[in-house]
């Protein structure tokens, strides 16, 4: 019961209080769009970058044309939503058909296709990697509208869920909470991806990403079935009586709420901001604080991103406790606070020597996001509230989508303004790909000398190795054989006049390539010639005859792999003489560098059948630990990767403060607007009963 002045009558209050199970079950929907959406907007750039070698700035721009996309999408399934009229209610069948589409293109969205054949398709590199952002972009669209079929019904039906001034806060607390509790396992995927159980022994991050993506929609599809039957739709019994409304007249009347456009405009402002943290605060940790070793940096953005998540699911209790107190608007100026302490405490916390320093500006960044992300939608609600008292219409799924949208806006042009600014501070993504393409040849070639070095004899194993010879002999042909197509279409391109380098590297290059190919087609004539041999051995073949077979195929299986990491070293060097070419405040950089890769092609090019198999897997073991350090970025590129990620946010936070100074709807005036629609309600609903049809609210 609520008493109010003098005038009004005594009435208990509807849908105050909302159920565990149905909060349960509406804040499992915050899985995807805080954790899987930002997965998408995180990794899908930063492995594209680093791991595919794509260009940061077409990264960027791709990034944004699904946000374009939205522009149209978005208002169109919030229209759609308020209209929809089934026995299921209007909100419901879109979670449940958004959550299966959601979970099977974000597996789609990471099987691009890559690797030596794919290559071959294409004439040149720049081709190639055209093909990867095409794919990349007409997935990301696909997987971005299937979030937005589910999150814009289910952000109206938390709207519609109560009409509770802090009841409204608390539901969507209840989202930021399961939807960053799910977080804290997102964080590791990068790390998770990196491992070779789903990398593979030469594979990288982006291989991994595969086989991980599977495991995320094992978890959403049931999901999506279980808060669909969960959940109701209290308000459907009003709004089943509505009018259908014109697509534009919604729109209109969306953009014509002052509160509205003050309110969307600071979200927008803070979310273009702070989303630079998101995609260079991941390269950050790799690149200058462990100084290319992605394996540490990974570990260290999942424990960063693990704090993240933790602090995001305890923040909701502080907030449900000083958002009644200071009001939302001054709990949204106090999270802008919390926001820009994190950035400026980076200056200190960016440090080598104490990397976990990271956690601190974590800490407060996370807190300061959940508060003003939770408290947008919330606001959003009593928006509505306000917009049914003065057109007596409900449109939570026009508003909704539009607030949505400008958030996706503003992560968007976050990812495009950063894919520039790395272009900008000269980040070489092709000199980490070399990398990783040595290191994936060195695993591999490491691999099958620890295999062969099991073979300690054949007393009472000879059919067991012969069988394991045979086995290896076929796979080390066909890789052989791969291996010839790819080097015969390589070294038949013509020279790339937008790759770096000049001609006398060029020239260099396909002189390697002819050799390399020359080499493995007699590689591939050996293995043929052991394959002959085995087939011709009879059932009682001695076992001197079976020693020799496997002493000569044991060398040749290893040959094509170490041609591999012959190759990719001499690449790397290219690429890092021919960037030493090209700048000039960075050479003494590009020469260190070039004097570790030298090095390194010397020991490779040294190793032959005479050495032993632990000598052989001791020098590599060797070469493995040292390759990362060749992905070390210059000193210019590391220190405005600092400037902008700390600097840009904040000025932006200081815009973001025009706006929400300027939002008039207070905590006294929505419960002005909620006893104005009370009363009103009641009126309606007695005039209904005298006519015998009582109707809900």
């Amino acid at each position: 019961m609520k008493t109010e002045d003098a005038g009004t009558v005594q009435v208990k209050e509807e849908r105050h209080h909302i159920p565990f199970g149905q909060m349960a079950a509406y804040g499992a929907g915050g899985i995807i769009p805080i954790a899987l959406f930002n997965i998408a907007g995180i990794l899908v750039g930063l492995m594209g970058n680093i791991s595919l070698g794509l260009s940061a700035f077409w990264l960027g721009l791709i990034l944004i044309v699904p946000r374009l996309w939205d522009a149209l999408s978005d208002p169109i399934i919030g229209h759609l939503s308020d209209n929809t009229r089934t026995r299921w209610g209007r909100r419901r069948p879109y979670l449940l058909l958004g959550g299966i589409l959601v979970a099977v293109f974000f597996v789609v969205m990471w099987w691009i296709p890559k690797g030596d054949m794919v290559r071959t398709w294409f004439p040149t590199d720049s081709g190639y990697q055209a093909f990867q952002l095409v794919y990349i972009l007409i997935t990301l669209l696909l997987f971005f509208t299937a979030v937005n079929i589910f999150e814009i019904p289910h952000g109206a039906l938390g709207m519609e869920l109560t009409n509770d001034y802090h009841e409204r806060t608390r539901l969507f607390s209840a989202k930021s909470f399961v939807g960053n509790l799910f977080a804290m396992s997102t964080p590791w995927l990068f790390a998770l991806a990196n491992t070779e159980r789903f990398r593979g022994t030469g594979g990288n991050e982006a291989d991994g990403m595969r086989y991980v993506s599977i495991l995320i929609a094992a978890i959403i599809i049931p999901l999506s079935f279980w808060w669909t039957a969960k959940l109701r739709e209290p308000g459907f019994a009003k709004a089943s009586k509505q009018e259908k409304t014109p697509f534009w007249k919604d729109m209109k009347r969306t953009f014509n709420n002052r509160n509205f456009t003050n309110l969307t405009f600071t979200i927008f402002t803070l979310a273009m901001g702070f989303n630079f943290v998101n995609l260079l605060g991941s390269y950050i940790p790799i690149f200058y604080v462990f100084g290319g070793d992605k394996v540490a940096g990974a570990r260290l953005l999942g424990i960063n991103g693990t704090i993240w998540a933790i602090t995001g699911v305890l923040a909701v209790f502080p907030l449900n406790w000083i958002s009644p107190k200071l009001g939302k608007r001054n709990t949204l100026i106090l999270a802008m606070i919390l926001m820009s302490m994190a950035q400026l405490s980076k200056i200190v916390c960016y440090n080598p020597q104490h990397p976990y320093l990271v956690l601190i500006p974590t800490f407060l960044l996370s807190a300061g996001m959940l508060f003003f992300f939770t408290l947008g939608s919330s606001m959003v609600g009593d928006i509505c509230d306000e917009d049914e008292l003065k057109t007596g219409y409900r449109a939570e799924g026009s508003y909704y989508a539009i607030f949505w949208w400008f958030i996706k806006m503003g992560t968007a042009l976050a990812s495009f303004v950063a894919g520039v600014l790395i272009v900008f501070t000269m980040f070489d993504q092709t000199q980490v790909t070399r990398v990783d393409s040595l290191q994936g040849s060195i695993r591999e070639l490491r691999s099958k000398v620890q295999y062969w070095e099991g073979y300690k004899g054949l007393e009472g194993t000879t059919a067991e190795w012969l069988t394991n010879t045979k086995t290896e002999t076929l796979e080390a042909l066909g890789d052989a054989k791969d291996y010839v197509i790819y080097l015969g279409k390589e070294s038949a391109k013509k020279p790339d006049k937008k790759k770096a380098g000049t001609a006398a590297v060029q020239t260099q290059r396909k002189n390697v390539l002819l050799n390399s190919l020359s080499s493995t087609q007699s590689i591939v004539t050996e293995l043929e010639k052991i394959q002959v041999r085995i087939e011709s051995l009879g059932p009682q073949a001695p076992d001197s005859v079976v020693k020799s077979i496997i002493g000569d195929a044991m060398p040749l299986t290893l040959q094509v792999k170490l041609l591999k990491a012959r190759v990719n070293s001499f690449e790397l060097l290219s690429h890092l003489e021919a960037k030493s070419l090209e700048t000039k405040n960075s050479k003494e950089h590009y020469q260190t560098l070039m004097q570790e890769i030298t090095g390194i092609n010397m020991r490779l090019a040294d190793m032959n059948k005479e050495q032993s198999l632990s000598d052989i897997d001791k020098e590599l073991g060797s070469i493995e630990s040292e390759i990362m350090l060749l992905t070390k970025q210059t000193p210019y590129t590391l220190l405005m990767m600092r400037v902008v990620e700390i600097g840009l946010p904040v000025l932006l936070c200081l815009l973001s403060f025009i706006f929400v100074i300027r939002y008039t709807l207070t905590e006294k005036r929505s419960h002005e607007i909620k006893e104005l629609l009370r009363v009103r309600n009641l009126e309606r609903t007695t005039g209904d009963g005298a006519a015998g049809e009582p109707s809900a609210i």
